[in-house]
């Protein structure tokens, strides 16, 4: 050990009252209470560690014992002033309650306390967490703390002040420290940095004293810790996160990008590089949770007070902007809790890492179906009103944002009650309106009939099934049901193909020659694709990865693609209509009623290969 070699926190404790960082309110009594003299017998300083009880603990003391004193501007030379900066305990005794905290401790305390003091006016005793002293201990200090011996002062401090008895508080002054503010910190390790000679980015003092929760002494020893990263280069934010073993903005920001497009996959990879990386889940998970926070403030608050909130930069503020045009405010608070949530799972399981990729598939799911404007269809559904249509999410792009960029939107085509045009006249581009603008008319926009299709992407395959189910089925019990046991894996020129869990679901809800036009109708409205196949076959090993119901496992028999574009399916002029809700419905119905069952009640027992009891 270096002798000459001192801490950061021990070489910048604070000498005078003014060289306390923050604790203004104490700073102005304890002055006023020094010049008036007007010094009282027992003070109980209480608030969060290392926010500067001790010391001020010791300035006080040093202060009253001065030669010069009472004075708020000890001299520092005299005997008095130097045996409390050296901690020599002559005049002023400093005692850990932790470590002496029995009746006996206490009652070795008042033995010495008649003694008069040496080289001070006061003999003063700095008691360091006090609520640690028992309640026998309490009980014996009580008489002495109420009518001390002259000259003879009691300092107590603590962090926790509820555990110290009611009858020791009523006979103290109580000064109650506050967290130091964030920008009081950064200021205060600008100066010692640069006193130090230590190379250090704002970012990086921003995050010391965001991760030291309002504490001038963490933020000294942290900053204390990473100075030796900084002879040969400037310490920056990424030198903190790997002291901290916290996640970096870039790798929160692809993690939380995949949970927000629903794309459970990627995330997961995602996930797998940052855990080899050596982070913990439970961490993992905690700055997921706040990099969330981070995006609600964003979005809740102007951007002059966001950056003080979150501590970061205006250009990460703007990287955050595709994610919170994406969400609501509520989606944003429920990932916050889902999130804690699977921190307190974490926390009592013994497979964390199993749990951890749980939970991020399961975030990836949420985001599906919990917009206000998903909740507004439903119940204009339920109530028979005029079908409100949610506009799907767009995937977004993780490319760093330097300018806002207008993000292309996707496109469907308005369905048309008036009589349909000839299919080249009726493929049109429908631009999706932004939530400020979801209450005016959706414009649409002519697209030459020979411009061919483009195929659609594997990212909103399942928002365009999404669709058509949505249109085709009123019922939540049983879209949520066909939700679960279909998905849509192809939709370009060349086929359409939608594919079920199982050949059963299949031969149930599809084989019925109306049932199978209702639903090339309901594509063809939303996609515009005409004459093309639309297959409907049982899931395979090799489809795209999507969703799948948990169903016992069975043995799956061969059965022959059916294909809706025969012959006798095509599309006619006269079926380009706006599909009759109520004839849908009352079709389902119907099937339920000759099985003596519900549509949802035999889907159930469909599903499950169940049997009805009588």
């Amino acid at each position: 050990m270096n002798e000459g070699y001192l801490p950061l926190y021990r070489k910048y404790r604070p000498q005078k009252l003014e060289d306390v960082v923050g604790q203004a309110h104490i700073k102005r009594a304890l002055t006023n209470a020094i010049k008036l003299n007007k010094i009282s017998h027992a003070y109980l300083f209480t608030g969060p560690r290392g926010t500067g009880k001790t010391s001020t603990a010791r300035i006080l003391a040093k202060s009253l014992n001065c030669i010069n004193g009472p004075t708020v501007t000890p001299c520092e030379e005299c005997e008095s002033c130097k045996s409390i900066t050296n901690t020599i305990p002559i005049d002023v005794i400093e005692i850990d309650a932790a470590s002496n905290r029995s009746v006996d401790d206490a009652h070795e305390i008042l033995e010495k306390v008649n003694y008069a003091p040496v080289h001070g006016k006061y003999k003063i005793y700095i008691i360091d967490e006090v609520h640690m002293l028992t309640v026998q201990a309490f009980n014996a200090l009580l008489k002495t703390l109420e009518e001390p011996p002259k000259n003879v002062i009691f300092i107590l401090a603590t962090t926790e002040s509820h555990k110290v008895l009611d009858t020791i508080k009523s006979r103290c002054q109580r000064f109650d420290f506050k967290r130091i503010t964030t920008n009081d910190i950064v200021e205060h390790l600008r100066k010692i940095a640069n006193a130090e000679n230590i190379k250090i980015t704002d970012g990086a003092l921003s995050l010391i004293a965001k991760s030291s929760a309002g504490g001038m002494r963490d933020s000294l020893a942290l900053l204390d810790q990473v100075s030796t990263m900084g002879a040969n280069a400037e310490i920056t934010e990424d030198d903190i996160n790997s002291l901290l073993g916290r996640l970096s903005f870039e790798s929160l920001l692809e993690l939380s990008t995949h949970i927000i497009n629903s794309d459970g996959s990627a995330a997961v990879t995602s996930l797998e590089k940052i855990y080899n990386d050596g982070n913990e889940p439970i961490q993992i998970l905690t700055n997921l949770m706040l990099f969330f926070k981070n995006m609600l403030i964003s979005k809740t608050c102007d951007k002059k007070f966001a950056i003080e909130l979150t501590g970061l930069s205006e250009d990460r503020l703007a990287q955050l902007e595709p994610l919170n045009t994406a969400l609501e405010k509520h989606q944003i608070v429920f990932f916050i809790n889902k999130t804690a949530d699977y921190i307190k799972e974490l926390k009592e399981t013994t497979n964390q890492q199993m749990w951890l990729e749980v939970a991020l598939i399961d975030l990836a799911n949420l985001s599906d179906n919990t917009r206000l404007m998903d909740l507004e269809a439903r119940i204009s559904r339920l109530e028979g009103g005029e079908p409100v249509q949610a506009a799907p999410r767009m995937p977004i792009n993780l490319q760093p944002v330097k300018v806002k960029e207008v993000v292309e939107t996707p496109k469907v085509v308005e369905q048309k009650t008036e009589t349909p045009q000839p299919a080249e006249e009726i493929k049109k581009d429908e631009t999706i309106p932004s939530e400020a603008e979801t209450q005016e008319p959706v414009k649409v926009q002519e697209q030459p009939a020979e411009k061919p299709v483009n195929k659609v992407q594997t990212s909103d395959l399942k928002s365009l099934w999404s669709q058509v189910l949505n249109s085709l089925i009123q019922d939540p019990a049983g879209l949520a049901i066909m939700s679960a046991m279909t998905s849509m894996i192809q939709c370009d020129e060349e086929s359409i193909v939608i594919v079920a869990n199982k050949q059963s679901f299949i031969d149930k809800n599809f084989s019925n020659p109306d049932k199978k036009k209702r639903l090339a109708k309901a594509i063809y409205s939303i996609t515009g694709l005409n004459d093309v196949p639309v297959i409907i076959r049982e899931r395979r090993a090799e489809d795209a990865e999507i969703p799948k119901a948990k169903l016992p496992q069975k043995k799956q028999s061969v059965v022959p693609e059916m294909t809706l574009a025969d012959e006798d399916d095509i599309i006619t002029e006269d079926e380009k209509k706006t599909l009759d809700e109520e004839q849908i419905k009352g079709d389902l119905q119907n099937e339920g009623e000759d099985s003596g069952l519900s549509e949802q009640g035999q889907w159930i027992k469909d599903i499950f290969d169940g049997k009805v009891l009588e």
